[in-house]
């Protein structure tokens, strides 16, 4: 089994799958990061110099081969789970987490990490606030969907709302 992380930049995924790795005694990967690794470039000049498509392809692979990985917590680029086949490769290899937090919240969190803004592009002509609530407006069905649970990182740290992710799905000790 594996424990998935899904949910919008900023929300906390990178940081809480650190946390449950360590909780859990599992291996954790960042989908970001290993794309970054295997482009040579940052995604920001993946999407610059090779276009979205270049991307999602790239990330699709990623998924897929951490999709086989078993006691593992993933964390995952943002638009991952849009991609049909990426939901299907997910599919019944583990649980689920959808990270949340309210637009204005990503947004501060986004703003004061200034290796966001060096190494992921806009997602939107807009930028800003209103890419995030654009973004989420388009995605929360497709995370709903996806998620066997649904965790509000408002307000949390890492360590609350890893707790919260294992006592929800039950992995608790």
């Amino acid at each position: 089994m594996n424990l998935v992380l899904i949910g919008l930049r900023g929300t906390g995924k990178t940081s809480v799958a650190a946390v449950l790795a360590e909780r859990l005694g599992w291996e954790w990967f960042d989908a970001d990061a290993l794309i970054e690794q295997r482009a040579g470039k940052s995604i920001k000049q993946l999407f610059a110099e090779d276009g979205e498509t270049a991307f999602r392809d790239l990330e699709s692979q990623v998924v897929a081969e951490l999709a086989d990985k078993s006691a593992a917590v993933l964390a995952l680029g943002g638009g991952a789970v849009v991609r049909e086949e990426n939901r299907a490769a997910l599919a019944g290899r583990g649980k689920v987490a959808w990270l949340t937090a309210s637009p204005q919240t990503l947004w501060q969190r986004i703003e004061s990490d200034k290796l966001t803004a060096s190494r992921r592009p806009n997602l939107s002509t807009t930028g800003g606030i209103n890419e995030i609530i654009a973004t989420l407006d388009a995605r929360r069905a497709i995370y709903r969907a996806c998620a066997d649970l649904e965790v509000d990182t408002e307000g949390k740290t890492p360590a609350q709302v890893a707790d919260a992710i294992l006592v929800g799905l039950g992995l608790a000790s």
